[in-house]
């Protein structure tokens, strides 16, 4: 395996376990003790991770990692979640969808519909309902960030200050009754606020290892957002704590 392929592997793997160490890295990667030690300092000096004594951690803060390395986790109950949300698109709605590899399954499940408008500021999004002729799509324009093929900035935000949309999907890298719905960056938290404010109704997309989890930027409180579409995996505890704030559960 070539370093580069290694080290993705690893930011990965403790990015979604919280911390790991050396030995189990090590059978993991079916490498040497010494070489991940080597990986593991040299992620640490570029702030990447936070080396402890015998491992390493990603510290208070989650890490966010890439579109394609997010794609590839958990695709069975995104693809589920795509698919139970496209079930609340009724025939002729104006439907808003932020970045992220849950809304892209929502996006493949609305595909082959008809009689809709998708409004997105995610290139990738875009991308796959450009060839449906038969769904009308609007792209909001911005700044491009290339860890979530979205546009975002001031250009978007006036963009979508002209639409009205029936409802809006957004997808979130943490939520919590305390925080609320939040993502690792600011300027992509506020694209999404922008496109809660022209929506009738907002639905937030997310699998259950997002519940419970805070990060960097807050996108808005529950009490903005009317529904959460997620997997059977959240647990009785946290799904208490997110319907007593009012929104509604829908498990896929």
């Amino acid at each position: 395996m070539l370093k580069a392929d290694r080290v993705v592997r690893i930011l990965s793997h403790v990015t979604e376990a919280g911390s790991a160490d050396v030995h189990a890295l090590s059978e993991l990667l079916e490498v040497s003790a010494s070489t991940i030690r080597r990986d593991l300092q040299g992620l640490h000096d570029r702030g990447l991770l936070h080396r402890t004594r015998g491992g390493a951690s990603t510290g208070a803060v989650t890490l966010e990692r890439s579109l394609r390395q997010r794609s590839e986790h958990r695709q069975e109950e995104k693809r589920r979640i795509g698919l139970a949300a496209a079930e609340l698109v009724p025939e002729g709605a104006v439907v808003g969808l932020t970045g992220g590899t849950t809304t892209v399954e929502l996006a493949r499940a609305l595909a082959d519909r008809t009689g809709i408008t998708v409004v997105t500021n995610a290139v990738n999004i875009a991308a796959e309902l450009i060839v449906r002729p038969a769904i009308r799509l609007v792209v909001i324009g911005g700044l491009a960030r290339s860890a979530s093929y979205e546009l975002v900035g001031p250009a978007a935000d006036r963009m979508l200050s002209h639409y009205h949309l029936d409802l809006s999907f957004i997808g979130v890298d943490g939520l919590t009754a305390q925080e609320g719905c939040t993502t690792h960056d600011e300027m992509e938290a506020e694209a999404d606020r922008a496109l809660l404010r022209r929506s009738g109704r907002s639905v937030v997309l997310a699998d259950s290892t997002k519940i419970g989890r805070v990060t960097f930027a807050s996108i808005c409180p529950l009490s903005e957002v009317h529904a959460l579409v997620t997997d059977d995996g959240l647990d009785t505890d946290r799904a208490g704590a997110v319907s007593g704030c009012g929104l509604e559960i829908i498990r896929a």
